[in-house]
């Protein structure tokens, strides 16, 4: 196993512990539906974007704005690819289609990506991050919407314009363009509000894959099939275009990793808010979240043969 993997492998690790006792927490009614909501929302609106905007309180240069603009690049190709190969391989006259589709596409690149890019590649991961976390954010409020409705929501798209993630990812890169540093004393206390959010997303994580009946879903050959499409067709297909190119280590990595994480917690939300059936996407949610520990690090480790 490459360095990388063993790094991925080591972080998933302390993130899975974290989800068992979110799980249990759950179990114990520590935590209850409504708990887990506010936590979620939390987690989305504050700590998120704090994340967002520290790591780009970093010195200007030239090569990580390249970087980033480089990102903003793969992530788009990322998502289009997504589409495509979701349409081929998941057809429409499939029941539950939008949603198999939408598991497909759409990474949990906040809730995991976030703490995991940031383990193993630091601050500058979590730089690079955000570019894959701005397509997200308007890919999924655009084609996500129209796949799970069937029309445009143009009020829904542009509320997501105004969210608190790319209201993060706008303001802090125009700071880091312009080199405004704020001042130690706001700094600090920011970081220590971005420290929690490895901790509060895996225990949502963990209360939202307990509501589950974990046993019975294991045994839906479907469930696999989908998993396999997000977990290691799709990362591995994206990996063997990118190492064709010219791109920095990291950011190339990074890219590979989002593509890599399990399904967007999104879906769950999606799936309730446009009445789709909403135990399919949890149960989707949580496999690919659950396999996700042994994946990332065969995917990871793969890239270190590809990527020097």
């Amino acid at each position: 196993m490459t360095a990388l993997a063993g790094t991925a492998s080591t972080q998933i690790i302390i993130m899975f512990i974290i989800i068992l006792i979110g799980a249990a927490s759950y179990k114990l009614k520590l935590i209850d539906k409504e708990g887990n909501r506010r936590l979620s929302d939390l987690v989305l609106l504050l700590v998120n974007p704090i994340v967002i905007f520290v790591s780009y309180q970093r010195e200007y240069d030239a090569s990580l704005l390249k970087g980033l603009m480089i990102s903003l690049l793969l992530a788009t190709v990322t998502h289009f690819a997504g589409i495509g190969i979701s349409m081929l391989f998941l057809p429409g006259k499939k029941k539950d289609y939008a949603l198999e589709r939408f598991a497909m596409i759409y990474s949990n690149c906040g809730f995991i990506g976030i703490p995991l890019v940031n383990g193993i590649f630091g601050s500058e991961g979590v730089f690079y991050l955000t570019a894959y976390m701005t397509m997200f954010n308007l890919f999924v409020w655009t084609h996500g919407v129209i796949l799970m409705t069937g029309k445009k929501d143009l009020k829904a798209i542009a509320r997501e314009l105004l969210s608190p993630s790319i209201i993060a990812t706008v303001s802090g890169f125009l700071f880091f363009l312009l080199r405004i540093s704020i001042p130690t004393v706001l700094l600090e206390p920011l970081n220590y509000l971005a420290g929690m959010n490895t901790p509060l997303a895996m225990l949502v994580a963990g209360a939202t894959i307990a509501q589950t009946d974990i046993v019975k879903l294991l045994k839906k050959v479907r469930v696999y099939y989908v998993s396999f499409l997000k977990l290691l067709f799709m990362p591995i297909v994206m990996l063997l275009i990118f190492s064709l190119f010219e791109i920095p280590k990291i950011v190339l990595l990074t890219s590979i990793l989002a593509a890599a994480c399990p399904t967007a917690v999104t879906i769950t939300l999606f799936s309730i808010r446009y009445e789709k059936n909403s135990y399919y996407s949890s149960e989707l949610f949580a496999v690919t979240t659950l396999l996700s520990i042994v994946t990332i690090p065969l995917v990871m480790t793969l890239a270190g043969f590809f990527v020097r």
